[in-house]
């Protein structure tokens, strides 16, 4: 058996309320920063250290890649929170999988109406053209990604009656 290796980042966006947020705690930060150095007040002082310290928070949790790595039939996916940290998400087992298509294929007709449970690994929004997939995985979870077509194409090579690419 011959082992196939692919890799692929992606960068998912950010939603308004994360940045909104971000923004507001570094200009909080600033703010109360100035205010203990115009007062020398220890409270201020206090609060522009909370406010840096959720900034910095929210920054971890609004900055996310997923890296997907394709080896031997299973594909892991893994959180990269701001550049500094990764985190295991899951393993997916080719066998244990049902489908993999794109998101507007009529592939997935047949499975429009099932109630699982969703969990988005991709960019986030529809692009254009829209290059995100929908996995469906043991019937009970759907997953949307955005692999690039070589992963595509590996994983085809692997399992062809169950991953399409229209």
């Amino acid at each position: 058996m011959s082992d196939a290796y692919v890799e692929c980042l992606v960068k998912a966006k950010a939603s308004a309320g994360g940045k909104f947020l971000k923004i507001f705690l570094i200009v909080l930060a600033a703010v109360m920063g100035l205010l203990m150095m115009l007062t020398f007040n220890i409270l201020f002082f206090l609060l522009a250290v909370a406010a840096g310290v959720g900034a910095y928070f929210v920054n971890m949790f609004t900055d996310l890649e997923y890296e997907y790595l394709y080896l031997d039939r299973e594909l892991t996916i893994d959180k990269v929170m701001a550049k500094t940290r990764r985190k295991r998400v899951a393993v997916y087992q080719l066998d244990r999988m049902e489908i993999l298509a794109p998101v507007k294929s009529y592939h997935l007709d047949n499975f429009k109406n099932r109630n699982v449970k969703v969990k988005d690994y991709s960019i986030g929004y529809e692009d254009k053209p829209d290059l995100r997939y929908a996995m469906f995985y043991e019937g009970g979870e759907k997953l949307l990604l955005s692999p690039s077509p070589e992963m595509i194409k590996v994983m085809k090579n692997a399992a062809p009656r169950k991953i399409f690419s229209d």
